[in-house]
């Protein structure tokens, strides 16, 4: 008698959301999707993996399924450069509040400082402070203050054993700002070991001197902060960092938290014009104005970042800027300090002599990691796939994480996920700090009304945040150390091998 063996049951998937809709940078569409073993594997029309084997089984309810929020320019843990502030936010508590906010990736900064001559010494010190620390997925971008012989030395390292694509450069600040035939090093030999360098511009030189200026007329109060760093420059320090990079053979950089309209035509132009210039700006320019600055007594240091918010015709230019691609990314530069902290926070700064502080030792930033994204979609200002591409698919691209991140290709992608609740059922939240999970004691979108919110977020096919459930569902260490290659972003590199190597004698 012949006996045949009975067919083998399909092995359960790890996690299934079904009746979602799933958004890419590239198309909207009603899909279910599967995870096994941290990736994503399969995606299936809508419902028809209601009833598949799992171990768990979230109903979208017709919510939007992203890629997991990639959130590229977070500081955490710094040491102190500006004075006495220091951040509110560890390794630990910054990705708490990332996951809670979709994040599943964000990517910090180690930071070499003037007196060091190693920037693989400062990647190391950062290294031990994030280890085992995180609850999301996390990189590093190197900021360079002291770029000597033997930093530079060390950048072929940081590319090729470390994992690190990306560095950062400031155009001011005297614990950090270049001088331009600094920049220049960095730049040619950025452009030797395919790093994209991201750059801080504001002309440092003038704004001491008009700070000098204000301090002199007795102008203190934080309201005075804008006055110290106008539009001009910005970009002014648009214009030089793009004349520098183009004058290095075309060398790709990235002018961050860019706020003002006349930069971003000067970056518009400039890529334009074929040049590998790339953009980011964030939410405090789309949400907050100057006038936030003139709350009264010290409550204007709440909202004091640099470059600081402009007016609200320039929020107008600064969206239209992300929507027609201008801006490559939406990052938050989180940098949180306490407000009501006189040791470490922003009132380090007041004085008997000055009760309303001076503007110039506030420390300068402000939180907004878990907030980024629910302001951005509630704005209904961008179309969802554009939405996607700014907050998580071109962070990918260009800092060399895609497509294992910011992409959801079956077999390919992490299970990296963020689900937000269906249209409609979270309409008018209004944002307060005790709904955030950061250190800080503020959030400067306070009353800041919303109309959705992440309800899950899934790091490796792992929930690490249930909305209506545990809340944090995560665990810290969870999160792991992800090196980066070269940026893929519209051909970046390819781009700088059709120029040609650096070649003095043809400028």
């Amino acid at each position: 008698m012949d006996t045949q063996s009975a067919p083998m049951e399909p092995e359960p998937y790890d996690l299934i959301i079904t009746n979602g809709v799933c958004v890419t940078a590239a198309d909207v569409a009603a899909l279910d999707v599967a995870v096994k073993d941290e990736k994503i594997v399969l995606l299936a029309p809508s419902r028809s993996l209601a009833s598949a084997k799992a171990s768990r089984i979230i109903d979208a309810e017709g919510g939007y399924v992203m890629p997991g929020g990639i959130d590229c320019h977070v500081h955490l843990q710094e040491p102190s450069m500006f004075g006495k502030g220091t951040s509110a936010d560890s390794f630990e508590s910054g990705t708490r509040s990332a996951v809670a906010g979709g994040n599943t990736t964000i990517i910090a900064f180690a930071p070499q400082q003037k007196h060091l001559d190693s920037v693989l010494e400062a990647l190391e010190t950062t290294h031990q402070l994030a280890r085992d620390n995180c609850y999301c997925d996390y990189g590093l971008h190197l900021l360079v203050s002291n770029p000597c012989a033997k930093a530079l030395s060390e950048f072929k390292s940081l590319a090729l054993d470390e994992g690190i694509s990306s560095l950062k450069i400031y155009m001011t600040y005297s614990a950090l700002q270049l001088r331009d035939d600094e920049i220049l090093s960095v730049l040619l030999t950025a452009r030797r070991n395919r790093i994209l360098t991201m750059i801080h511009a504001e002309n440092g030189d003038v704004l001491n001197w008009l700070t000098d200026q204000l301090e002199a007329a007795n102008l203190f109060a934080p309201k005075y902060h804008s006055s110290s760093r106008p539009p001009v420059l910005e970009s002014e320090a648009t214009n030089r960092a793009i004349a520098l990079s183009s004058l290095v053979t075309n060398t790709p950089i990235l002018l961050v938290h860019v706020s003002d309209p006349e930069a971003a035509l000067r970056i518009r132009q400039a890529q334009t014009a074929g040049q590998p210039v790339f953009a980011e700006t964030c939410p405090q320019y789309l949400f907050l104005t100057r006038d936030d600055l003139d709350k009264p007594g010290f409550e204007g240091a709440k909202f004091l970042c640099s470059p600081p918010p402009r007016n609200r015709e320039d929020q107008v230019a600064i969206w239209r800027g992300l929507k027609n691609g201008t801006f490559t990314v939406l990052s938050s530069d989180h940098c949180p300090f306490r407000f009501d902290d006189a040791e470490t926070g922003k009132k380090t700064c007041i004085t008997h002599d000055h009760p309303v502080g001076k503007f110039k030792h506030v420390p300068n930033g402000l939180p907004g990691i878990e907030t980024r994204l629910p302001l951005a979609l509630s704005a209904n200002k961008l179309a969802l796939t554009k939405f996607a591409e700014v907050t998580s698919t071109n962070a990918a691209k260009l800092y060399g994480l895609y497509p294992q991140k910011g992409s959801m290709i079956p077999g390919v992608s992490d299970a990296d996920l963020v689900v937000f609740y269906p249209e409609g059922k979270l309409r008018g939240t209004a944002v307060t700090n005790g709904m955030l999970h950061h250190d800080c004691d503020y959030t400067p979108y306070e009353g800041h009304v919303v109309d959705n919110w992440p309800r899950y977020t899934i790091l490796r096919g792992s929930v690490v945040w249930d909305r209506d459930g545990a809340g944090i569902a995560g665990s810290k260490g969870y999160g792991k150390f992800v090196k980066r290659g070269p940026s893929s972003l519209a051909g970046i590199w390819e781009t700088v091998e059709e120029e040609g190597t650096f070649d003095l004698e043809a400028l």
